[in-house]
């Protein structure tokens, strides 16, 4: 009870109002709708995300794709068994692909496409991270000017010191002990998947260039999906 009435002391609705509705609002200007999503959608990953335990998986995938282009032949990689649906995509993209090329410039397109989404995401949290410290020196000002305003009114000058005070408080919360470490969470996620990701992809290019590159330039390998 006593920890409980310590800390009512420091929640002000006020000073949360300037320090978390001005960080929206600045944020809401500065991201995409789309990226405003995506970055609380990324909440849920910081958890259970496992990208080691992925990069392994990612190897076992790609070491079953090239079997099956061996055992059978590279238009049936699509078939593989794997949970991860990058891998997924990729192999049918590889059962598809006429050359080589075709499948480099699938991966090279969708490999930047998923950096600027995750670098999106990223920017989210960045700019919470910088905003929140000026919305808390915006409300000490405030706070301050109030102050100022009730000099001769000593029942007012609590209030409006409290607003100066915590408006700073919670700026540094917001930025050092939420928002900046979302960011960096998910920037070291993002590096950690796109590192075993493009490793996969340079696999899987090596096997295209082995099993179509190798294809006389007269032979037009039939697309399976079609002709089915």
């Amino acid at each position: 009870m006593f920890l409980l009435e310590q800390l009512t002391r420091y929640i002000d609705p006020m000073a949360i109002g300037i320090v978390v509705g001005g960080t929206i609002v600045t944020t809401v200007f500065r991201a995409t709708r789309a990226d405003i999503g995506r970055a609380l959608s990324a909440l849920a990953l910081l958890g259970r995300a496992d990208p080691h335990t992925d990069a392994a998986a990612a190897r076992v995938s790609v070491s079953r794709i090239r079997e099956l282009a061996e055992v059978r032949s590279i238009a049936c990689v699509d078939r593989v068994e794997t949970a991860q649906r990058f891998l997924l995509r990729a192999a049918r993209q590889l059962s598809d692909a006429r050359n080589s090329g075709d499948f480099v410039r699938w991966a090279s397109a969708d490999l930047d496409a998923r950096r600027q989404r995750h670098q999106g995401v990223i920017g989210v949290w960045r700019a919470i991270a910088e905003t929140a410290p000026a919305m808390g020196m915006i409300g000490t000002i405030i706070g301050l000017v109030q102050m100022f305003a009730h000099m001769e009114d000593p029942a007012a000058i609590g209030p409006a010191m409290a607003v100066a005070m915590l408006t700073t408080l919670y700026g540094v919360i917001v930025s050092s002990a939420i928002a900046g470490p979302i960011a960096g969470r998910l920037e070291n996620l993002s590096e950690t998947e796109l590192a075993w990701q493009t490793a996969a992809c340079r696999q899987l290019e090596i096997l295209a260039r082995e099993e179509l590159d190798a294809l006389p330039p007269t032979v037009v390998r039939p697309n399976l999906r079609t002709v089915l």
